[in-house]
Protein backbone atom coordinates (compact mmCIF):
# COMPACT_ATOMS: atom_id res chain seq x y z
CA UNK A 1 0.00 0.00 0.00
CA UNK A 2 1.37 3.24 -1.22
CA UNK A 3 2.17 6.18 1.66
CA UNK A 4 1.91 9.70 1.79
CA UNK A 5 1.69 12.24 4.60
CA UNK A 6 -0.98 14.08 4.77
CA UNK A 7 0.88 17.55 4.91
CA UNK A 8 1.45 16.71 1.46
CA UNK A 9 -1.49 16.00 0.16
CA UNK A 10 -2.88 19.84 1.94
CA UNK A 11 0.22 21.46 -0.73
CA UNK A 12 -1.47 20.13 -3.53
CA UNK A 13 -4.51 19.79 -2.56
CA UNK A 14 -3.89 24.00 -2.43
CA UNK A 15 -2.47 24.14 -5.87
CA UNK A 16 -4.89 22.34 -7.14
CA UNK A 17 -8.11 23.81 -5.92
CA UNK A 18 -6.43 27.71 -6.61
CA UNK A 19 -7.53 27.22 -9.72
CA UNK A 20 -11.36 27.07 -8.93
CA UNK A 21 -11.33 28.96 -5.34
CA UNK A 22 -10.12 32.26 -4.59
CA UNK A 23 -8.38 32.34 -1.55
CA UNK A 24 -4.98 33.44 -0.08
CA UNK A 25 -2.36 31.58 1.59
CA UNK A 26 -0.10 32.59 4.22
CA UNK A 27 3.13 30.94 6.09
CA UNK A 28 4.84 31.80 9.11
CA UNK A 29 8.28 30.61 7.08
CA UNK A 30 7.71 26.72 7.11
CA UNK A 31 6.32 26.72 3.62
CA UNK A 32 8.80 24.16 2.45
CA UNK A 33 7.92 21.58 5.39
CA UNK A 34 4.49 22.76 5.27
CA UNK A 35 4.29 22.32 1.96
CA UNK A 36 2.71 25.62 0.93
CA UNK A 37 5.32 26.29 -1.40
CA UNK A 38 3.76 23.77 -3.89
CA UNK A 39 0.92 26.80 -3.95
CA UNK A 40 3.58 29.34 -3.49
CA UNK A 41 4.99 28.25 -6.90
CA UNK A 42 1.64 28.64 -8.80
CA UNK A 43 0.43 31.55 -7.26
CA UNK A 44 3.06 33.69 -6.26
CA UNK A 45 1.13 37.24 -6.03
CA UNK A 46 -1.68 35.09 -3.40
CA UNK A 47 1.21 33.67 -1.22
CA UNK A 48 2.54 35.90 1.83
CA UNK A 49 5.34 34.59 4.02
CA UNK A 50 4.57 36.69 7.14
CA UNK A 51 7.62 35.61 8.97
CA UNK A 52 8.69 33.59 12.25
CA UNK A 53 5.62 35.45 13.83
CA UNK A 54 2.80 33.06 14.12
CA UNK A 55 0.24 35.32 16.40
CA UNK A 56 1.19 38.30 13.68
CA UNK A 57 0.18 35.56 11.06
CA UNK A 58 -3.21 34.77 12.27
CA UNK A 59 -4.02 38.59 13.26
CA UNK A 60 -2.74 39.33 9.62
CA UNK A 61 -5.27 36.14 8.49
CA UNK A 62 -8.07 37.81 10.16
CA UNK A 63 -7.23 40.82 8.69
CA UNK A 64 -7.53 39.75 5.27
CA UNK A 65 -10.83 37.63 6.00
CA UNK A 66 -12.50 40.88 7.21
CA UNK A 67 -12.11 42.39 3.82
CA UNK A 68 -14.00 39.19 2.57
CA UNK A 69 -11.24 37.35 1.68
CA UNK A 70 -11.06 33.28 2.26
CA UNK A 71 -6.92 33.15 3.75
CA UNK A 72 -5.02 29.84 4.58
CA UNK A 73 -2.79 30.04 7.41
CA UNK A 74 0.14 27.78 7.77
CA UNK A 75 2.58 26.41 10.48
CA UNK A 76 3.32 23.52 12.69
CA UNK A 77 0.41 22.39 14.82
CA UNK A 78 2.51 23.60 18.12
CA UNK A 79 3.26 27.45 16.48
CA UNK A 80 -0.35 27.46 15.07
CA UNK A 81 -2.46 26.15 18.12
CA UNK A 82 -0.06 26.79 20.62
CA UNK A 83 1.81 30.07 20.31
CA UNK A 84 -1.42 31.96 18.80
CA UNK A 85 -4.30 30.25 20.42
CA UNK A 86 -5.03 34.24 21.63
CA UNK A 87 -5.44 35.95 18.10
CA UNK A 88 -7.47 32.56 16.63
CA UNK A 89 -9.63 33.15 19.82
CA UNK A 90 -10.13 36.77 19.60
CA UNK A 91 -9.53 37.60 16.32
CA UNK A 92 -10.42 34.72 14.21
CA UNK A 93 -13.40 32.89 15.99
CA UNK A 94 -14.90 35.45 18.28
CA UNK A 95 -16.18 37.58 15.39
CA UNK A 96 -16.18 33.96 12.95
CA UNK A 97 -13.88 35.11 10.23
CA UNK A 98 -13.42 32.89 7.05
CA UNK A 99 -9.72 31.51 8.05
CA UNK A 100 -8.72 27.77 7.55
CA UNK A 101 -5.84 27.19 9.59
CA UNK A 102 -3.62 24.65 7.65
CA UNK A 103 -1.53 23.14 10.93
CA UNK A 104 1.23 20.38 10.03
CA UNK A 105 3.72 18.01 11.80
CA UNK A 106 0.88 17.86 14.81
CA UNK A 107 1.82 14.06 16.88
CA UNK A 108 4.22 12.54 18.55
CA UNK A 109 4.88 11.04 14.27
CA UNK A 110 6.96 14.26 14.10
CA UNK A 111 9.87 12.03 16.33
CA UNK A 112 13.28 13.76 16.46
CA UNK A 113 11.78 17.23 16.94
CA UNK A 114 11.08 16.13 20.51
CA UNK A 115 8.73 17.02 22.82
CA UNK A 116 8.75 20.84 22.41
CA UNK A 117 7.32 20.05 18.85
CA UNK A 118 5.45 17.49 19.47
CA UNK A 119 1.73 18.85 19.88
CA UNK A 120 -0.58 16.57 21.66
CA UNK A 121 -2.68 19.49 22.92
CA UNK A 122 -4.12 21.12 19.77
CA UNK A 123 -7.34 19.58 19.51
CA UNK A 124 -8.14 19.86 22.93
CA UNK A 125 -7.60 23.99 22.50
CA UNK A 126 -9.46 24.32 19.49
CA UNK A 127 -12.08 21.95 20.32
CA UNK A 128 -13.14 25.08 23.52
CA UNK A 129 -13.40 27.58 21.06
CA UNK A 130 -16.70 28.46 19.71
CA UNK A 131 -16.78 29.01 16.24
CA UNK A 132 -14.18 26.57 15.36
CA UNK A 133 -14.58 23.39 13.21
CA UNK A 134 -12.09 20.83 13.22
CA UNK A 135 -10.68 18.58 10.70
CA UNK A 136 -8.38 15.13 11.16
CA UNK A 137 -7.92 13.44 8.17
CA UNK A 138 -6.78 9.67 8.01
CA UNK A 139 -4.70 9.87 4.78
CA UNK A 140 -4.07 11.82 1.59
CA UNK A 141 -7.18 11.32 -0.22
CA UNK A 142 -9.35 12.55 2.65
CA UNK A 143 -6.76 15.53 3.54
CA UNK A 144 -7.90 16.77 0.25
CA UNK A 145 -11.00 16.79 0.30
CA UNK A 146 -11.03 18.58 3.67
CA UNK A 147 -9.28 21.19 2.54
CA UNK A 148 -11.83 21.29 -0.47
CA UNK A 149 -14.61 21.23 2.43
CA UNK A 150 -13.10 23.86 4.89
CA UNK A 151 -13.32 26.49 1.48
CA UNK A 152 -16.65 25.70 1.32
CA UNK A 153 -17.34 25.85 5.01
CA UNK A 154 -17.97 29.62 5.77
CA UNK A 155 -16.30 30.33 9.15
CA UNK A 156 -13.33 28.99 10.82
CA UNK A 157 -11.29 25.42 10.33
CA UNK A 158 -8.72 23.96 12.32
CA UNK A 159 -7.15 21.12 9.66
CA UNK A 160 -4.67 19.01 11.55
CA UNK A 161 -1.77 17.32 8.73
CA UNK A 162 1.48 15.04 10.25
CA UNK A 163 4.78 14.98 8.94
CA UNK A 164 4.54 11.01 8.77
CA UNK A 165 3.80 9.14 5.40
CA UNK A 166 0.83 7.42 6.03
CA UNK A 167 -0.91 4.38 4.21
CA UNK A 168 -3.65 5.60 1.64
CA UNK A 169 -6.63 4.08 2.29
CA UNK A 170 -9.36 5.83 -0.14
CA UNK A 171 -9.34 5.96 -3.57
CA UNK A 172 -9.26 9.97 -4.57
CA UNK A 173 -13.18 10.51 -6.85
CA UNK A 174 -14.28 7.54 -5.26
CA UNK A 175 -14.94 8.75 -1.48
CA UNK A 176 -17.33 10.25 -0.19
CA UNK A 177 -16.48 12.73 1.96
CA UNK A 178 -18.90 14.61 4.20
CA UNK A 179 -18.11 17.41 6.88
CA UNK A 180 -19.25 16.06 11.10
CA UNK A 181 -20.18 12.45 9.26
CA UNK A 182 -17.73 9.47 10.85
CA UNK A 183 -17.41 6.99 7.93
CA UNK A 184 -18.08 2.97 8.66
CA UNK A 185 -15.28 1.23 7.62
CA UNK A 186 -15.97 -2.09 9.09
CA UNK A 187 -19.10 -3.60 10.51
CA UNK A 188 -19.00 -5.75 14.03
CA UNK A 189 -21.11 -6.49 16.24
CA UNK A 190 -18.84 -6.72 20.08
CA UNK A 191 -17.06 -3.83 19.96
CA UNK A 192 -16.80 -0.55 18.20
CA UNK A 193 -13.22 1.02 17.11
CA UNK A 194 -13.28 4.65 16.80
CA UNK A 195 -9.92 6.58 15.27
CA UNK A 196 -8.81 9.35 13.68
CA UNK A 197 -6.23 10.49 11.62
CA UNK A 198 -3.11 8.22 11.43
CA UNK A 199 -4.24 5.82 14.26
CA UNK A 200 -7.67 4.57 11.34
CA UNK A 201 -5.08 2.40 9.89
CA UNK A 202 -4.24 1.00 13.30
CA UNK A 203 -7.72 0.40 14.07
CA UNK A 204 -8.56 -1.58 11.23
CA UNK A 205 -5.23 -3.89 11.83
CA UNK A 206 -6.63 -4.41 15.37
CA UNK A 207 -10.12 -5.28 13.96
CA UNK A 208 -8.23 -8.33 12.03
CA UNK A 209 -6.35 -8.87 15.65
CA UNK A 210 -9.35 -9.57 17.02
CA UNK A 211 -11.05 -11.11 14.72
CA UNK A 212 -8.78 -14.03 14.93
CA UNK A 213 -9.81 -14.16 18.67
CA UNK A 214 -13.21 -14.95 17.57
CA UNK A 215 -14.24 -10.81 18.11
CA UNK A 216 -16.32 -8.86 15.86
CA UNK A 217 -15.07 -5.33 16.04
CA UNK A 218 -16.65 -2.08 14.46
CA UNK A 219 -14.42 0.38 12.90
CA UNK A 220 -15.70 3.92 12.54
CA UNK A 221 -13.46 6.47 11.50
CA UNK A 222 -14.03 10.57 12.83
CA UNK A 223 -12.65 12.94 10.31
CA UNK A 224 -14.57 15.45 11.88
CA UNK A 225 -13.68 16.16 15.66
CA UNK A 226 -15.85 19.32 15.32
CA UNK A 227 -19.02 18.73 14.99
CA UNK A 228 -18.35 15.29 15.87
CA UNK A 229 -20.79 12.86 14.30
CA UNK A 230 -23.16 12.05 17.33
CA UNK A 231 -25.54 9.53 16.08
CA UNK A 232 -22.75 6.94 14.04
CA UNK A 233 -21.31 7.27 17.98
CA UNK A 234 -24.69 6.69 19.50
CA UNK A 235 -25.83 3.58 17.29
CA UNK A 236 -22.51 2.49 17.61
CA UNK A 237 -22.50 2.25 21.19
CA UNK A 238 -26.06 0.73 21.64
CA UNK A 239 -25.54 -2.19 18.96
CA UNK A 240 -22.31 -3.34 20.05
CA UNK A 241 -22.00 -2.15 23.65
CA UNK A 242 -18.48 -0.99 24.19
CA UNK A 243 -16.35 1.64 22.39
CA UNK A 244 -12.34 2.12 22.28
CA UNK A 245 -10.79 5.49 20.59
CA UNK A 246 -7.98 5.90 19.27
CA UNK A 247 -5.89 9.12 18.48
CA UNK A 248 -2.68 10.55 18.32
CA UNK A 249 -3.31 12.90 20.72
CA UNK A 250 -3.37 13.56 24.60
CA UNK A 251 -6.37 11.44 25.74
CA UNK A 252 -7.73 14.31 27.28
CA UNK A 253 -9.51 16.64 25.52
CA UNK A 254 -9.02 15.13 21.99
CA UNK A 255 -11.28 12.46 20.31
CA UNK A 256 -11.56 10.02 23.70
CA UNK A 257 -13.10 13.52 25.59
CA UNK A 258 -15.27 14.16 22.50
CA UNK A 259 -16.94 10.79 22.23
CA UNK A 260 -16.85 10.10 26.38
CA UNK A 261 -19.24 13.18 25.86
CA UNK A 262 -21.44 11.92 23.77
CA UNK A 263 -21.85 8.58 25.32
CA UNK A 264 -22.52 9.60 28.67
CA UNK A 265 -25.61 11.98 27.28
CA UNK A 266 -26.52 9.38 24.70
CA UNK A 267 -25.97 5.81 25.16
CA UNK A 268 -23.40 5.09 28.59
CA UNK A 269 -21.02 2.14 27.76
CA UNK A 270 -17.84 1.05 29.10
CA UNK A 271 -15.26 2.85 26.95
CA UNK A 272 -10.99 2.47 26.77
CA UNK A 273 -9.17 6.16 25.25
CA UNK A 274 -5.82 4.80 23.60
CA UNK A 275 -3.87 8.13 23.03
CA UNK A 276 -0.79 9.43 25.04
CA UNK A 277 -1.85 9.35 28.97
CA UNK A 278 -1.39 13.17 29.82
CA UNK A 279 2.54 12.87 29.44
CA UNK A 280 4.50 15.06 26.78
CA UNK A 281 6.37 12.66 24.29
CA UNK A 282 10.18 12.37 23.23
CA UNK A 283 12.91 12.76 20.68
CA UNK A 284 12.94 9.56 18.54
CA UNK A 285 12.18 7.59 15.22
CA UNK A 286 8.12 7.80 14.82
CA UNK A 287 7.77 4.29 14.73
CA UNK A 288 9.33 3.40 18.44
CA UNK A 289 7.59 6.49 19.86
CA UNK A 290 4.08 5.27 18.30
CA UNK A 291 5.21 1.84 19.72
CA UNK A 292 6.68 3.23 23.49
CA UNK A 293 3.13 5.54 23.82
CA UNK A 294 0.87 2.64 22.77
CA UNK A 295 -0.32 3.91 19.74
CA UNK A 296 -0.51 0.66 17.79
CA UNK A 297 -2.94 -2.16 16.59
CA UNK A 298 -1.90 -4.14 19.20
CA UNK A 299 -2.78 -1.70 22.30
CA UNK A 300 -6.12 -0.94 20.69
CA UNK A 301 -6.57 -5.14 20.59
CA UNK A 302 -5.61 -5.20 24.18
CA UNK A 303 -7.89 -2.44 25.10
CA UNK A 304 -10.98 -3.79 23.22
CA UNK A 305 -10.48 -7.21 24.94
CA UNK A 306 -10.33 -5.37 28.06
CA UNK A 307 -13.62 -2.96 27.53
CA UNK A 308 -15.60 -6.05 26.40
CA UNK A 309 -14.99 -7.24 29.99
CA UNK A 310 -16.98 -4.78 31.49
CA UNK A 311 -19.97 -5.41 29.25
CA UNK A 312 -23.01 -6.02 31.38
Amino acid sequence: MAKTATREAYGLALAELGDTYDFVVLDADLSKSTKTDTFKKKFPERFFNTGIAEANMMSTAAGIASCGKTVFASSFAMFAAGRAFEQIRNSICYPCLNVKIGATHAGISVGEDGATHQCLEDIALMRALPNMTIINPADATEAFYAVKAALELDGPVYLRFGRLAVPEMFECGNYQFELGKGVLLADGTDVTLVATGLMVPEALAAKDILKEKGISARVINIHTIKPIDREILAKAAKETGAIVTAEEHNVIGGLGSAVAEVLCEECPVPMRRVGTQDIFGQSGKPAPLLEMYGLTAENIAKQAEEVIKLKK
